[in-house]
């Protein structure tokens, strides 16, 4: 009901101010979206019932009037789909759109007391979020102060702590558990054959193109950065000569240089749902009782490394392993294994805890072991979370890693794992 009526809201507030504040007429007051399922809901632990959890879910946005659909394959927290696990995806769409009768009638949930009351609600707070970012100076001000992250970062952490005390049930993972849980076919990439096969694409590329047309074309790019040209026209003719999308980011940084992001942390929401809770304030005992005995507390580098950028779960990690006790940094995204590796070593951690949700832990992750061996710095452990599959913990294992988190892991039994491995 919290999504059909959030899409309402969407709807009426889109609608309130585009004809108040910019007079626009009837056919741009109707806003248009689309919608994915929730990643963020798909469960590792019987896997299966990710199809219910996500035929819910689309059931939602259809009663809620979305234009279009993107339905995840139950296997997502494990792995990249399979083909059956997206079939059964788009089959959950077609089955709801033809055979359910719900996109048959406008706004179906109409009238309810709930859903209208809880839409009003939804409007009403979302409009005072509104304002505060008005009063910032604009969306721009506010992305720029990290205002908009840091409340998504709150949210989701108060909802973990949530799940890991077993105050919301997600069935699973902290209710109806089974001890031998069934382990499903998952998509097996290999990532040093992908490589393999980019890089001979590019050297076949880059062997059959004039580079006289391309390096006119990337000059022609620099310059219009450096004035007022039209960078998509210009990126366009660079592609058209072949240019690949690192020359072309080459191009325009010479003149505006890399966006170097600012990593920024909360802390105390995840904590705060544990106060008084003997287990928690355990933890946090022997973490001051390490301290008291190494001279300083545990510490924790969370890094993500190639092209995932993914950080919500990163980012829950590091509330929960901060709120605990342990002195916890946070790596920017898209970092090689050599820069994490280098990035440990600066900040002289104990324990680099690395976030996979790309399905590129097979490759990275022995990369990040052997560019510390290579610097000397074997006595840093790596422990993985995210993405994982059951198939694939004996290959990091046997590469080195210290433990593995997938997803559903309690962040109180996480750290309790870590520590005992530093003790």
């Amino acid at each position: 009901f919290e999504e059909v009526a959030k899409f309402r809201a969407a709807r009426r507030m889109w609608a309130m101010l585009m004809r108040e504040r910019f007079g626009a007429n009837d056919a741009s007051c109707k806003l248009r979206f689309h919608t994915q399922t929730g990643g963020v809901t798909l469960q590792a632990q019987q896997p299966l019932n990710n199809v219910v959890r996500v035929a819910v879910q689309t059931l939602a946005a259809t009663l809620g009037g979305t234009q279009s659909l993107h339905t995840n394959g139950f296997d997502e927290a494990l792995a990249l789909p399979t083909a059956e696990a997206a079939t059964l995806a788009l089959r959950t769409q077609q089955v709801v759109a033809y055979e359910s009768g719900v996109a048959q009638t406008v706004d179906p949930l109409a009238g309810s007391y709930y859903v209208e009351a809880l839409t009003q609600e939804l409007v009403d707070k979302a409009w005072a979020l509104i304002e505060e970012v008005e009063a910032l100076g604009g969306m721009t001000k506010a992305v720029e102060s990290g205002m908009p992250k840091l409340r998504i970062e709150e949210s989701a952490a108060r909802r973990q702590a949530r799940i890991d005390r077993g105050e919301e049930v997600v069935v699973g993972v902290n209710k109806y558990m089974v001890d031998d849980p069934e382990l499903v076919d998952v998509l097996d990439i290999d990532n040093a054959s992908v490589l393999a096969q980019q890089v001979a694409k590019l050297e076949r590329i880059r062997a059959e193109r004039d580079d006289v047309a391309v390096k006119a074309a990337l000059e022609a790019l620099t310059e219009g950065a450096r004035g007022d040209g039209n960078l998509l026209a210009l990126c366009i003719d660079a592609a058209r000569a072949r240019a690949t999308v690192g020359e072309m980011s080459d191009a325009m940084e010479a003149v505006f240089g890399r966006h170097a992001a600012e990593v920024r942390t909360i802390q105390g929401f995840y904590g705060h749902a544990y106060e008084g809770d003997e287990r928690f304030a355990a933890i946090q005992a022997r973490i001051d009782a390490f301290a008291d005995t190494h001279g300083r507390r545990p510490r924790m580098l969370v890094v993500k490394m190639g092209q995932d950028g993914h950080d919500r779960g990163a980012k829950v990690i590091a509330t929960g392993f901060a709120d605990l006790g342990f002195d916890v940094d946070v790596g920017v995204l898209f970092q090689t294994p050599a820069e994490a590796a280098a990035d440990a070593i600066d900040n002289d951690v104990h324990v680099i805890g690395v976030s996979s949700q790309a399905a590129g832990h097979k490759t990275l992750v022995p990369q990040l072991l052997q560019e510390l061996h290579a610097r000397g710095a074997d006595d840093i452990k790596v422990v993985v979370g995210g993405v994982i599959p059951p198939q694939d913990f004996d290959h990091l294992r046997a590469a080195g890693v210290a433990a593995i988190f997938p997803p559903g892991t309690n962040i109180v039994n996480a750290a309790t794992e870590v520590l005992d491995l530093l003790a």
